[in-house]
């Protein structure tokens, strides 16, 4: 054998192919997060040269892991006939990073979550180790949620308001400020919640299993961000006896109900706060004697105090305070009744800005009342290893939520539609697989649009505004309507097939438009909506139900994969589902034996497929 010089030894190592995939069971024995005490095997693999010379016989390969915040440790992986091998048990809840350390080089984490080398600095994998006991609720698996900000939804009768100002459904919600600068959002269309309750046949039709409601609690506003009684309907909803009866009827049709759970701030018009003296009890801002007074943080006078983004009508709670924390998680505080009343769960408001030790508070007293509560957190980001306010986030290891609003996943879809770009939908996808225990994963709610976004419609069609002013005006022409709308059922596809459950913001399933608040919070077009979208929703519903044994829990498996082409499977005991979105303008030939159902349009095929631009669907074999 001829000497080593540097330059054949980097020649050769060049050509040498090392893999690792934390998404491949032959790397990673169990792929996403990793219950505490249990086993988890890591393998990397190699191939030999041409002529089946193995140089590197003698080299020894080294995982290097961290826990969160700790220094790096190293520990020799066994060699294999494929390469090297080592078995972890971690007998604490927590983040852990790593990459391996092999010839001088190292093994780390590249495109897609796919091992690359680096001579220097490479970027790390993440493991999420979570209690062994964790699980999220199995009901709210495989089924189809849909958020309704309920004062724009559908109005039953001609009760009268019983605060704010009646505005004609249709009309384009207040957005001006008024002579002191301010949008008071005291504008209503008197959607109500016997309006919902007429109108569950309708989304019974779409499939839907669960019912997010924007708050509806007592506020002043229309957006009722600003609680006033926790305890208490807002009036021009309904009553607790409406509330009762739509639960009630919604469960006969399957669905259950989550509520909007605002609890890091009140209102200042609130009975807690109570600045403008509407509520007879003693508020923090008329007296220190007030019982509420040690839930918020005032600075020398009533009038300044702490509040979310300092924004003054919206006083800040300060949750360590043990009179708020009994309020909430005591037997007959605000958690456990409104489980009483037979809600299935909470989507909490800026889930961030709770403190870890209230989440777990939370979270006991809702699975106490009913352990198949489902909770779901507000986080824009990878909620797996969230920094929030200098403090590492435990959202999945076990105590805290179940699940969180899929913020990576809805820009990752947009951003595939508009450009027509397959990779970041990739990596999104795995890094949701790989962060997230599988539990959470199954239950993450994906949506392509909600009240604090613009309309996916809007979004699609591509026309920028700089002003309210000029949102107020701007619509697409029909030519830009129709095609965001054909984007938005490829967009739809991956969102119903995709791990996790869909989430349809209402009035999206028609074709509504808006940019953002209060545009994209305007009345449902129950005239004029696009019946044609609707059906497609309609039959995406249908498969998602058709295939509940697959989409519950399967699986994912990228297949195949282009610039502008993407073909994954989902799988479970039940079977398999095929899903294939076309963005580009090349053709596609899909070749399989046997015979293929494409669910969408009822067609069948045998021996192949031709998917051509701008095409989707979902197959199962027949």
């Amino acid at each position: 054998m001829p000497r080593d010089t540097a330059a054949s030894k980097r020649n050769r190592e060049q050509d040498m192919d090392l893999y690792y995939n934390p998404l491949d069971r032959a790397c990673k024995s169990i792929v996403g997060a990793i219950p505490r005490k249990k086993v988890v095997t890591l393998n990397v693999y190699k191939e030999r040269y041409p002529g089946g010379e193995d140089y590197f016989s003698a080299e020894v390969c080294n995982l290097v892991l961290r826990r969160d915040e700790k220094n790096y440790q190293y520990y020799q992986m066994t060699r294999t006939d494929f390469g090297w091998t080592i078995s972890l048990k971690f007998h604490e809840t927590g983040l852990f990073f790593y990459y391996f350390a092999v010839g001088g080089h190292f093994l780390g984490c590249g495109a897609f979550h796919k091992s690359t080398m680096f001579n220097c600095n490479p970027v790390n994998w993440q493991l999420t180790v979570h209690d062994e006991k964790y699980k999220t609720p199995e009901w709210f698996k495989g089924g189809v949620m849909y958020q309704i900000f309920p004062d724009r939804f559908y109005r039953a009768g001609e009760e009268p308001l019983k605060h704010g100002i009646l505005r004609k459904w249709g009309e384009q919600p207040y957005f001006c400020p008024n002579g002191e600068g301010k949008v008071l959002n005291n504008d209503f269309f008197g959607g109500n919640l016997k309006g919902v309750c007429e109108k569950l046949p309708y989304l019974k039709s779409l499939g839907v299993t669960v019912i997010y409601f924007n708050p509806i609690f007592e506020s002043y506003s229309n957006h009722r961000y600003d609680t006033g009684d926790y305890m208490e309907i807002d009036p021009n909803l309904g009553s607790k006896e409406d509330f009762d009866a739509l639960i009630r009827d919604a469960e006969k049709q399957g669905m259950r109900v989550i509520l909007d759970g605002v609890f890091n701030h009140t209102g200042d018009d609130s009975r807690y706060f109570n600045r403008y003296s509407n509520y007879p009890s003693l508020g923090a801002y008329q007296s220190t004697q007030s019982p509420y007074y040690d839930w918020y943080t005032f600075h020398g006078s009533r009038d300044r105090y702490d509040s979310w983004w300092g924004i003054e009508t919206l006083p800040a709670i300060k949750e360590s305070s043990e009179s708020y924390q009994n309020f909430m998680f005591s037997e007959n505080g605000v958690i456990k009744s409104w489980l009483k009343h037979g809600i299935g769960g909470y989507r909490l408001d800026v889930a961030d800005e709770l403190p870890g030790f209230f989440l777990k508070m939370l979270r006991k007293a809702a699975k106490d009342q009913d352990p198949d509560a489902v909770i779901i957190g507000e986080v824009w980001e990878d909620a797996s290893n969230k920094i929030a306010y200098g403090e590492r986030r435990e959202y999945f290891q076990g105590e805290e939520l179940d699940s969180v609003m899929n913020y990576p996943l809805k820009d990752a879809i947009i951003n595939f539609l508009l450009s027509g770009n397959t990779n970041r939908l990739r990596e999104v996808i795995a890094m949701l697989i790989d962060h997230y225990p599988k539990a959470t994963l199954d239950s993450l709610m994906n949506h392509l649009g909600t009240h604090d976004t613009a309309r996916i419609l809007t979004v699609l069609g591509g026309k920028s505004c700089q002003s309210k002013e000029e949102m107020a005006v701007t619509h697409l022409s029909n030519s830009e309507k129709e095609a965001a709308k054909e984007l938005l059922k490829m967009g739809a596809v991956v969102q119903f097939t995709l791990p996790g459950v869909p989430c349809i913001y209402y009035g999206d399933e028609i074709g509504m438009e808006g940019y953002c608040d209060p545009f994209c919070r305007g009345c449902f077009d129950w005239e004029n909506g696009d019946r044609k979208l609707k059906s497609f929703y309609e039959q995406l519903g249908k498969v998602r139900h058709e295939l509940i044994d697959i989409f519950r829990d399967g699986i994912y498996r990228e297949v195949y994969a282009t610039r502008t082409f993407l073909l994954y499977e989902r799988r479970s005991d039940a079977g398999s589902a095929y899903i294939y979105v076309n963005r580009g303008t090349s053709q596609f030939r899909l070749k399989f034996r046997g015979e293929f159902l494409e669910h969408l349009s009822g067609t069948k095929y045998e021996d192949g497929l031709l998917v051509k631009r701008g095409e989707y669907g979902i197959l199962t074999r027949i």
